[in-house]
């Protein structure tokens, strides 16, 4: 098992890393040259800046069973296909039954601002949802451990 962050726009990098240090899992931190992350126990992967530049060299590096950190619905249906697991970060995993209904939002949400409309954006995250995650996270990895 091996966890990758999706780090572009992830607020769960540090909680994510600490919680893979405590665990024993190599984690790796993935994001495009417009971000910097250094961190002495997860590995770096710096790629250019692009559309979806972290998202390919992410999916290319997957095996299955890793675990995916991300907030892109688009990656975390790629990494389904990978036979590998995607989690947001609240804390929701992403599956087989959920992702079309996501991919779909996500479709009709850029439909919507490409016609000029505005989307209410994400209200600011709370230490309540940094704690949620770091629990679903943790309650993943003891499944993953013991099955």
């Amino acid at each position: 098992m091996h966890i990758y962050i999706d780090a572009d726009g992830c607020p769960v990098v540090e909680q994510t890393i600490r919680i893979a240090r405590q665990q024993g899992i190599p984690c790796t931190i993935i994001c495009d040259s417009a971000h910097l992350f250094r961190d002495d126990y997860a590995d770096t992967i710096t790629v250019s800046t692009g559309a979806d530049s972290a998202d390919f060299r992410l999916v290319n590096l997957l095996q299955p069973g890793d675990l995916v950190i991300t907030q892109d619905y688009g990656l975390a249906a790629m990494c389904l296909a990978r036979q590998a697991y995607a989690m947001h970060q609240d804390g929701g995993q992403y599956t087989p039954d959920n992702m079309d209904g996501l991919l779909a939002a996500r479709h009709t949400a850029r439909c919507i601002r490409r016609q000029g409309g505005r989307l209410r954006g994400a209200p600011k995250r709370t230490p309540a949802q940094d704690q949620a995650f770091c629990r679903a996270l943790e309650a993943w990895i003891h499944k993953m451990q013991t099955t």
